[in-house]
């Protein structure tokens, strides 16, 4: 069905008296909706009057139905039957999955839903896990250089492999992608998640559950004695689990692992900050990745441009180049594209999302830096003179590609 005649077909539906209503096939034609438009999750916002539905697509959230008071209850109860909720709990947080079908695309993926009491009724979170063939490396939007270094570090038989980022940065998608490249029948790998996003064949994945006391340090304990080759931790968040990490990666496991920073040299000192000693930090991480998502120019309707003055300054201070008259001449004579809008993309001028990367390998340089126990922005410094393109230079080369925007490089650099 096309997404026009399910916006029409929801809103005929919600504007039905109440005992005309078909909550089931309102709620389907809503995740149906969510699946035609690319939604990564779909929230069911409360309010004092009504119930606002948005779509979170390409990582930016659109407010596209809101519907009368009394259908907020229908809704909320309808999910938590889907999903085996406790319909007749309200005051309560609650998390659960099911699995949904629309049998005209012949397509089945799992949802996960939150449920949180709010002021005005339960608010709702879907997240669409929709499983298509995207876990491969070459697919992110990796340059050839960092390609090549992803590639030459995933061959080493141990150590460590980092990839950092906000949420919603990519970086499961980019743990996925390296698992499957690595996914073969002569090796165990296991994982540790929280939580368990996508089933992958051929992996043994475990979901954390702080509720009978499965944390990542303890999962990650109980990991070591079941023989693994690779291990893959969702996250390194406390002392204890990076201790386990290290010393896993020391003995001979490749870990594969996230944390929270904004660029790759800063993650070096955070695992200083949480107590691991220099010399093992040297020894076990072999590359980080830091990472953002941007949204992609939609290719059926972006529009050729050129730079103005103050944008080439602008984009100049920010990839720490010089200022010189010349080289604004220079940049703003490279053909760029702009955003513009059209049926395909849903006027939005974007279409689907591509990593910008920082690719940072622990060269020996490095790991004296390390040693020495130097901070973020010495690091940087050593790895900006051994040949590493920040994720800001390596926006502005996708720039240049045409594949997105400046100014979408800026929002998700800054924000």
């Amino acid at each position: 069905m096309k997404i026009e005649d399910l916006k029409k077909q929801i809103e005929l539906e919600s504007n039905k008296q109440l005992e005309e209503v078909s909550i089931i096939d309102l709620v389907n034609y809503l995740i149906i909706f969510g699946y035609e438009s690319r939604a990564s999750d779909i929230h069911f916002q409360p309010t004092e009057t009504s119930i606002n539905v948005r779509y979170r697509v390409d990582g930016i959230l659109y407010n596209f139905f809101n519907f009368k008071k009394y259908l907020q209850e229908e809704i909320i109860s309808r999910l938590k039957v889907l999903s085996g909720l406790r319909t007749d709990e309200h005051n309560t947080p609650q998390d659960g999955r099911f699995k949904f079908t629309i049998p005209q695309e012949n397509v089945s993926f799992d949802i996960r839903i939150s449920i949180m009491p709010t002021y005005y009724g339960e608010n709702a979170v879907l997240r669409l896990l929709i499983q298509k063939d995207i876990y491969v490396l070459e697919n992110l939007g990796f340059s050839e250089i960092d390609l090549k270094k992803v590639k030459e570090a995933i061959k080493k038989p141990y150590g460590m492999i980092l990839v950092t980022g906000p949420t919603g940065s990519g970086k499961s998608t980019t743990l996925y992608s390296i698992l499957k490249a690595l996914n073969t029948p002569n090796v165990s790998i296991i994982t540790l998640e929280d939580p368990i996003e996508y089933s992958i064949s051929g992996l043994t994945q475990i979901q954390v559950n702080p509720q009978v006391g499965l944390f990542f340090s303890k999962g990650l304990r109980a990991i070591l004695r079941q023989d693994p080759n690779i291990i893959m931790v969702g996250e390194i968040r406390d002392q204890e689990t990076a201790d386990i990490a290290v010393n896993a990666a020391l003995t001979g496991h490749l870990l594969l692992s996230t944390l929270h920073t904004n660029d790759a040299p800063t993650a070096l000192p955070r695992l200083l900050e949480m107590g691991i000693e220099p010399f093992l930090i040297s020894s076990t991480v072999n590359i980080v990745i830091a990472q953002r998502l941007v949204r992609k120019l939609c290719d059926k309707c972006k529009k050729p441009d050129k730079l103005n003055a103050a944008e080439a300054r602008s984009l100049l201070e920010g990839i720490a180049e010089d200022l010189t008259l010349e080289n604004i001449k220079k940049i703003r004579n490279y053909e760029i594209y702009k955003a513009n809008g059209c049926e395909v993309c849903n006027s939005t001028g974007f279409l689907g999302r591509i990593g910008i990367f920082e690719v940072l390998t622990i060269s020996k340089k490095i790991k004296d830096g390390i040693m020495k126990r130097y901070n973020s922005e010495q690091i940087k410094k050593i790895a900006l003179e051994e040949g590493m393109s920040t994720m800001i230079r390596d926006g502005f080369n996708k720039v240049i590609q045409g594949l997105t925007t400046i100014e979408e490089v800026l929002r998700v650099i800054h924000e």
